[in-house]
C-alpha cells in the first residue's frame, strides 16, 4: 500500500510540476521515481520533507523571474529541471532513507535532515539572492561579481539560505507531530523542534557557502566568445565558449552533490557532539 500511495502523491506532484513547465520530462519521471521509494521506505516525515524542499523551490523560481534573467541566462541549467537536476538535490537523501530502512539509526535521519536544508538552503539563496540590489562577492576573493556569477555571495542571499534550512527543519517537525508517527530519532518531544531547526539552520548555511566555494573553485567554467560574460555554459550566444577554469566533471549538479554531501555530514556530526543519534 505504501507504495501505491508514494507512487500516487509522486505521480500528482510531478505532474502537476510538468504542467507548469517546471519539470522537463526526465525530470518528471526521476521525481516520480525518487518520491515513491522515499515514501514507501521512509514515512510521510521524509517524503514530506522532500516535498517541502521540492514545492518552495519550484514557487520562488518563478517569484520575479523577469527580474532574474540575466543571472540566469549565464547558468549551465535553469527553468525546467531535468533528471540531473532532480537526483542531484534528492539522490543522497534517498541514499540515507534507504540507510535508514535497512539500518536503522537517528544518524542517517540527521545526515538526511542536513542534505534536504542543503539543497533548499542553496535553491533558496540562487532564487532570492537573485533579486539583491547589489552586486555580489566572490566567496573566494571578495571582489564584486556579475550576478549569476558561481561562487557570488550576497547579503540578501545569505538570508535567504539561512530561512531555507530553519524552514526545511521546521517542515520536519511539523509533520512528524500533525503525522502522529514515531520519530525517527530518540530525542524528547520538548527538545525535538529545537534540535531538529537548530541543526538544519546550521547544515543549511554552511552547506549552501560550502556549494559556493566549489563552485568558484572547482566548477567548470567558460567564457562567452562574442558577449565575454563568465559563464557556466560550453556554448553561449550559438558559439561555443572557452573554458577557463575548473576541473572536469565537475558540473553544477556536481556542485550541488557536494555542497549537500557537507550539509548531511555536518548535521550528523553536530548530532553525535549532542548525544543525539
Amino acid at each position: 500500500m505504501e507504495w501505491l500511495i508514494g507512487l500516487a502523491c509522486s505521480t500528482l506532484i510531478a505532474g502537476t510540476a510538468y504542467a507548469k513547465r517546471s519539470l522537463s520530462g526526465s525530470g518528471f519521471i526521476a521525481a516520480i521515481l525518487l518520491g515513491t521509494v522515499m515514501y514507501a521506505l521512509g514515512s510521510v516525515i521524509w517524503f514530506g520533507s522532500l516535498i517541502a524542499f521540492f514545492v518552495s523551490s519550484t514557487l520562488l523560481s518563478k517569484w520575479k523571474k523577469h527580474r532574474k534573467e540575466e543571472a540566469e541566462s549565464g547558468y549551465e541549467k535553469s527553468g525546467r529541471r531535468d533528471a540531473g537536476q532532480v537526483l542531484a538535490n534528492g539522490g543522497l537523501g534517498l541514499l540515507f532513507c534507504v540507510a535508514y530502512w535497512a539500518i536503522p539509526h537517528p544518524l542517517w535521519w540527521y545526515a538526511f535532515l542536513g542534505v534536504m536544508a542543503a539543497v533548499t538552503a542553496d535553491t533558496w539563496a540562487t532564487e532570492i539572492g537573485g533579486l539583491s540590489r547589489t552586486h555580489p562577492r566572490s566567496i573566494k576573493t571578495g571582489q564584486r561579481v556579475p550576478p549569476g556569477t558561481s561562487g557570488g555571495v550576497s547579503v540578501l542571499g545569505m538570508g535567504a539560505s539561512l530561512a531555507g534550512g530553519l524552514f526545511i527543519g521546521a517542515a520536519a517537525w511539523m509533520l512528524l507531530a500533525m503525522s502522529g508517527q514515531s520519530a525517527p530519532d530518540a530525542v524528547t518531544a520538548a527538545l525535538r523542534p529545537a534540535a531538529w531547526i537548530g541543526i538544519a539552520s546550521l547544515a543549511g548555511i554552511i552547506g549552501s557557502l560550502a556549494d559556493s566555494w566549489i563552485g568558484a573553485t572547482w566548477q567548470q567554467m567558460y567564457r562567452c566568445r562574442s558577449c565575454s560574460r563568465e559563464i557556466e555554459q560550453a556554448h553561449h550566444c550559438g558559439k561555443p565558449a572557452i573554458r577557463i577554469r575548473g576541473r572536469t566533471g565537475w558540473n553544477n549538479d556536481a556542485v550541488n552533490v557536494a555542497g549537500s554531501l557537507v550539509g548531511g555530514a555536518l548535521a550528523a556530526l553536530v548530532a553525535l557532539a549532542l548525544g543525539l543519534a
